[in-house]
């Protein structure tokens, strides 16, 4: 009797990136273990074999997605130019590109399951914020010590103007109406030359 070939299961970051496509396509409800297996060519209990839940799934899922989110950040602030110029970046780079932006869907969700959440998981979604917050930080701090910002303490800016952020980015991902990207990319903007600029 000759033996079944096994196929082989999909690399990890494949089936991560297959998760994150069908979130963008159909929404997070439609994503469940027999969707993804069937989208993967793997079956439900393998996945779970790897990621033991979809609270874990998703969790992975977020972590890959901002491991390419870190690294676009992460070419943004090395680009030449002003403290400034590369601010409005990060902004650019944070706010949602709009209604059900899926990495934006994913981290609501993440968020509010993260109520129920074991410590290990939430220490996770900390690494995550704390990326974003630390970029931030040495960011104005170049700013300030370059004299293209007024002196603030970059640390406590930071925590402020990422909750301004956080509020604004999540208008724009329910579909808030009259809070698209561009009006709160305006709105931010002129938060930034009321509490940054020289003079001010």
């Amino acid at each position: 009797m000759t033996p079944r070939r096994r196929t082989p299961a999909p690399p990890r970051e494949d089936v991560l990136a297959a998760a994150m496509a069908m979130i963008a396509e159909r929404g997070l409800e439609k994503l469940t273990m027999a969707a993804l297996g069937q989208e993967v060519g793997m079956s439900s209990g393998h996945l779970l074999y790897y990621f033991r839940s979809k609270d874990e799934l998703l969790l992975r899922t977020l972590e890959w997605s901002e491991g390419r989110l870190g690294a676009e950040r992460a070419r943004l602030l090395a680009r030449p130019g002003t403290a400034r110029e590369r601010l409005d970046g990060y902004v650019g780079l944070y706010v949602p590109d709009g209604h059900r932006d899926p990495h934006w869907t994913l981290w609501l969700e993440v968020w509010n399951r993260s109520q129920n959440a074991g410590a290990e998981a939430r220490d996770r979604q900390a690494a995550i914020e704390g990326a974003w917050h630390r970029d931030l930080v040495a960011l104005l701090a170049e700013g300030v010590s370059r004299g293209e910002f007024r002196p603030v303490d970059a640390d406590r800016y930071a925590v402020r103007l990422r909750a301004l952020l956080d509020g604004l980015a999540i208008h724009v991902a329910i579909g808030l109406r009259g809070t698209g990207r561009s009006q709160v990319l305006d709105h931010v903007r002129e938060f930034l030359d009321g509490t940054l600029a020289k003079g001010v």
